[in-house]
């Protein structure tokens, strides 16, 4: 194949076009737990995280609520994922390979927000939220009060019992968190969060009229089941309130993932290495909104 610009640019507008529709085609899980916050700039500044507004009674003045030096920001990151398109292969009419290395960058790209959000819930034992201390943690400071979201326990259908100690104290602590004046968050918790090993059993918890000692599954039907692959300890478990404005995860792209190509055969790369390149670019990152939408279990202690 004699290799010109006409050339070039039909073989990279069929793979950009190949990219493209497996973005669209490819599912996702991150906007189950995670809302996305678009940004404009080098990072996004969450200090407003620490604002529970309520409404209350106008007498006088309103009652302006100050942020108490609270300080989280989200800084954005690049990413990218580049394929080599040898001049031989061109030369030769040897492209097929690309198109699937197309399909690829535009599979990884469309995952890329679940990585990024998924990996904060991964870390987020250790990671920090908006109060300074880890997003799952047993002292929270609310008002005069510590709130933990934060438990140890297995996810159990072993007995009614064993379901309460776990699942169930899970939800009523969620349930039963309260802002700094004392008035109820309204937390109602609805997804129930497991990596594959745990697939099975929170499936059973979700869905069986009675656990395994016989007794009546009081928590039937009362969370969504989300199996994520992405979780990497197979002991943990999650509970999460998505029902919120603002879900407990954040997904915040200043870049959604595009493709990107490199096509003049008058470049360094080509001369030097003799290849031209596509892939796809994107900026962004994820973090933390509100600790008291999501209640975690390390799992550990059965």
């Amino acid at each position: 194949m004699k290799i010109n610009g006409a050339v070039i640019s039909a073989i990279f507008l069929n793979l950009s076009t190949v990219f493209n529709k497996t973005l669209a085609d490819t599912p996702v899980q991150w906007n189950l737990i995670a809302s996305e916050v678009p940004s404009n700039g080098k990072y996004n500044d969450y200090q407003w995280l620490a604002d529970f507004p309520g409404m209350k009674e106008w007498v006088g003045k309103k009652q302006v609520k100050k942020l108490a030096g609270y300080e989280y920001v989200i800084v954005n990151k690049s990413y990218e994922a580049t394929v080599a398109v040898k001049r031989d292969d061109i030369e030769d009419d040897q492209l097929g390979i690309y198109s699937t290395q197309a399909q690829s960058a535009g599979f990884s790209a469309k995952k890329w927000p679940d990585s990024l959000v998924f990996n904060a819930v991964n870390n987020g034992f250790k990671s920090k939220c908006y109060d300074g201390k880890p997003f799952f943690h047993a002292g929270h400071i609310v008002g005069k009060n510590t709130v933990s979201n934060l438990g140890t326990k297995k996810l159990s259908i072993e007995s009614q019992a064993a379901a309460m100690a776990s699942y169930g104290v899970a939800r009523t602590s969620m349930m039963s968190i309260k802002d700094e004046e004392g008035n109820p968050l309204n937390v109602n918790p609805d997804v129930l969060l497991v990596p594959p090993a745990q697939a099975d059993i929170a499936n059973a918890l979700m869905t069986t009229e009675r656990l395994k000692d016989g007794e009546v599954n009081i928590y039937k039907g009362t969370a969504k089941v989300v199996v994520a692959a992405w979780l990497t300890d197979p002991d943990a478990w999650f509970l999460l309130d998505t029902s919120k404005p603002l879900k407990p995860f954040i997904y915040q792209p200043r870049k959604k993932p595009v493709f990107v190509s490199q096509t003049k055969m008058d470049s360094e790369s080509v001369f030097m290495e003799g290849e031209l390149r596509f892939g796809a670019e994107a900026r962004g990152n994820a973090g933390y909104g509100h600790w008291q939408l999501v209640y975690a279990s390390t799992g550990k202690d059965a």
